[in-house]
């Protein structure tokens, strides 16, 4: 079985709504929550055959200024007892 790849990044609060739409509408491109609301930081599961066009997405969103510090961490899933 393979795992999804685990990022995080912060998104702008203004721009959630547009940060969120454009990903739900390309189908298979990540999952995405909000973990931490006050804060407005996001983690997006991403197939790893999905990674080049998902970090592609988030570039373009860094450089309109609507994401920030997008890292990619371990999989919290699969080291926590969630």
């Amino acid at each position: 079985m393979s795992y999804c790849l685990y990022f995080q990044a912060h998104v702008k609060k203004e721009s959630v709504w547009i940060v969120t739409s454009i990903l739900r509408s390309c189908e298979h491109l990540a999952f995405d929550r909000n973990i931490d609301l006050p804060k407005s930081i996001f983690e997006f599961f991403v197939p790893a055959d999905s990674v080049a066009d998902f970090i592609s997405l988030m570039d373009y969103f860094a450089k309109k200024e609507l994401v920030f510090n997008l890292q990619q961490l371990p999989n919290r899933l699969l080291i926590e007892d969630v």
